[in-house]
C-alpha cells in the first residue's frame, strides 16, 4: 500500500470516530459514547485491576475486547503495522564512549544507528544535545558531524566528548526554528531522535525545500512548539487535530516503576477529588484546567493537596468539607477513568502514525523515497518509528 494511500485511509478512520478518542474521561465523568456503547461502557468499568494492567500493556488483547463492539476498528491493527527495520552491526566504541549516557538512552542511541543505512554524506545532527549520536555515527560512518543544539552548556560539554573520542564533530549554538539555520543544511544528511514537535516539521520543510540529500528522524512530542492547531503537510486531510488531539499520541509510557505507577495514580485520584469539590465550592459544573503540580503536595495528605492546589488556583475554601468523601470520589473516579480511557488509548498509535505518515506524503511529493519503520522494540521506547527519506537522483 502507498504511503498517500494508507494516509488517507488512516485519516478516515480517524475522522469518522473522533467522537471515541476526542472526549477525555479525566474531563468528562461519563462521555457521550458511553451512552451510544452501554454495553462497551460496563465491560471496560467491570475489569479488574490485573484485566486493566494487561489490556494496558498488550494492544492486541485491547483490540480483541473493542472490535466485539467495534469491529471497524479492526482496521486500526493493519493500518497501524510497521515492519521492523533490519540493523547492522555496529563497531564497537569502545568500554569508556557511553559514559554517562543514562543505559536507556544508550540503547536508543545505538538502535536508531544501526538502522540508518550506508552514510554517504556529511551528516547534521539535529537538535542534538549533547551530541551523544552524532559523535556515534561519525565514528561508525567516518564522515563529519554538524551538531546543531540550542543549549550552550550541551554544546560546550559534547565538544569535549568528541575532543575525546577522536571524531570530527562541530556542535552551532542554535535555534533550530530561526531562519538562519538554513546556512548550514545544504548537502548534508539530517539525523534527529526525538526531536519534539515543530522542531521537527520545520527540518522537513527546511530539507525539502533545499534538497537536503538524506533525512533520518524519529519524531516525539507532537504536541510541542507548534500552533494550537496542527496544519497538514498533505493536500485532502479530513482530521482536524487540535494541541491536545497531539498529545494524546505521546500519552504512552514504558518505562514507569511501582513508586512513580503509585504516585502517578495517586495524583491522579486527588485532582479529580479536588475538581468534585470545587464544582461543589463554585456551583460550576465545567472541567476547570489545572497547570502540573508541585509533587511534594503529594506527602501533604488530600487535605494538605486540595488546600496548596486551592491557594494557588485562587479558590477560597468555605464551610465545613468532607475530606473522607471527596477522596474517596477522586478515587473511584480514578478507577473509572483508566478503565474509560482505554478506548481512547487504543487509537494513540494511529494518530501518531497519521503525523508521521503527513511528514512522509510530503517528503515524497517533493521527490524523496520514503520508508518508515521502527528501530526498536516499544519497551525501549514506545516512539519508535524512523522515517527515513533519500532524496531520488
Amino acid at each position: 500500500m502507498s504511503l498517500v494511500r494508507r494516509f488517507h485511509l488512516l485519516d478516515a478512520l480517524l475522522d469518522e470516530h473522533v467522537r471515541l478518542w476526542r472526549p477525555q474521561p479525566f474531563k468528562q465523568e461519563r462521555p457521550a459514547w458511553c451512552a451510544e456503547l452501554p454495553e462497551l461502557c460496563a465491560t471496560l468499568l467491570a475489569l479488574t485491576d490485573a484485566e486493566l494492567a494487561r489490556l494496558t500493556q498488550d494492544s492486541a488483547a485491547l483490540n480483541a475486547v473493542l472490535n466485539e463492539h467495534l469491529p471497524k476498528l479492526a482496521q486500526l491493527s493493519s493500518l497501524t503495522a510497521l515492519t521492523e527495520l533490519s540493523a547492522a552491526e555496529l563497531e564497537s566504541p569502545g568500554p569508556h564512549f557511553a559514559a554517562g549516557i543514562p543505559g536507556r538512552k544508550w540503547q536508543q542511541i545505538t538502535a536508531f544507528s544501526a538502522v540508518l543505512g550506508e552514510v554517504r554524506a556529511p551528516l547534521l545532527e539535529w537538535c542534538g544535545g549533547k551530541g551523544h549520536l552524532g559523535r556515534l555515527l561519525a565514528l561508525q560512518w567516518q564522515q563529519p558531524v554538524l551538531t546543531l543544539e540550542r543549549e550552550q552548556e550541551f554544546c560546550e560539554a559534547g565538544k569535549e566528548m568528541a575532543e575525546r573520542a577522536h571524531v570530527a564533530q562541530h556542535f552551532h549554538t542554535a535555534d533550530v526554528l530561526d531562519d538562519a539555520v538554513e546556512a548550514y543544511l545544504s548537502g548534508r544528511h539530517a539525523v534527529a531522535l526525538h526531536a519534539c514537535g515543530e522542531l521537527h516539521r520545520n527540518l522537513v520543510r527546511r530539507a525539502a525545500a533545499l534538497e537536503m540529500p538524506a533525512l533520518d528522524i524519529a519524531p516525539c512530542c507532537f504536541h510541542l512548539y507548534g500552533d494550537e492547531q496542527y496544519q497538514p503537510f498533505t493536500p485532502g486531510a479530513r482530521l482536524e487535530l487540535a494541541r491536545d488531539d497531539l498529545r494524546l499520541a505521546v500519552t504512552e509510557t514504558v518505562t514507569a516503576v511501582g513508586r512513580e505507577v503509585r504516585l502517578r495514580d495517586r495524583e491522579m485520584a486527588w485532582k479529580l477529588g479536588f475538581e468534585d469539590m470545587r464544582r461543589a465550592q463554585t456551583g460550576n459544573p465545567h472541567y476547570h484546567p489545572l497547570r502540573p503540580i508541585d509533587k511534594q503536595w503529594l506527602k501533604l495528605g488530600f487535605a494538605g493537596f486540595c488546600h496548596a492546589l486551592a491557594e494557588r488556583e485562587g479558590l477560597c475554601l468555605a464551610g465545613a468539607i468532607d475530606w473522607e468523601y471527596y477522596a474517596a470520589r477522586g478515587w473511584q473516579r480514578q478507577r473509572e477513568t483508566m478503565r474509560l480511557s482505554l478506548l481512547r488509548h487504543t487509537f494513540r498509535r494511529a494518530i501518531e502514525l497519521w503525523l508521521v505518515l503527513d511528514l512522509a506524503c510530503y517528503l515524497e511529493a517533493n521527490g524523496y523515497r520514503v520508508t518508515l519503520g521502527t528501530f526498536c522494540e516499544r519497551e525501549l521506547t514506545p516512539r519508535n518509528i524512523l522515517l527515513s527519506a533519500r532524496l531520488r537522483s
